[in-house]
């Protein structure tokens, strides 16, 4: 690893939990998270599958999005902020989509690029850590 890599690629040995429920996007997210160093991704498509995942093994930092097929993210979001995991959230809708609770969060309005993706999880990381 270059200096110059070592700025971008600051998931280096972090394992990121991704839900999302469309897989394309998944999959597009999780090439941006290796480009940015994450040792380890994993998928969820829904609620279950995400709490199964923290509770099997919990992730350093999730992406949440927001609508999973019609369900919200939010008890995923809760468990994941009870258990001091840092996170960000993802959306077509940006904040004004947000419940109010939870609109203080990083949220990464859809579409984005890589280098929207690595600002949200740098202030996520920087603001929390």
């Amino acid at each position: 690893m270059t200096e110059a890599d070592s700025g971008t690629r600051f998931l280096d040995r972090l394992s990121v939990l991704v839900v999302e429920d469309e897989a394309i996007i998944s999959f597009l997210i999780e090439d941006m998270l290796t480009e940015l160093g994450a040792s380890d991704v994993r998928h969820a498509g829904t609620l279950a599958a995400a709490m199964a995942q923290i509770d099997a093994r919990p992730p350093d930092i999730a992406v949440l999005d927001v609508n999973l097929g019609g369900e919200r993210v939010y008890p995923v979001a809760e468990r994941l902020a009870a258990a001091g995991i840092r996170f960000v959230f993802t959306t077509g809708y940006g904040k004004s989509g947000m419940d109010p609770r939870w609109s203080a969060r990083t949220v990464v309005q859809k579409p984005f690029n890589l280098e929207t993706m690595s600002a949200a999880l740098k202030n996520v990381l920087d603001t929390t850590a």
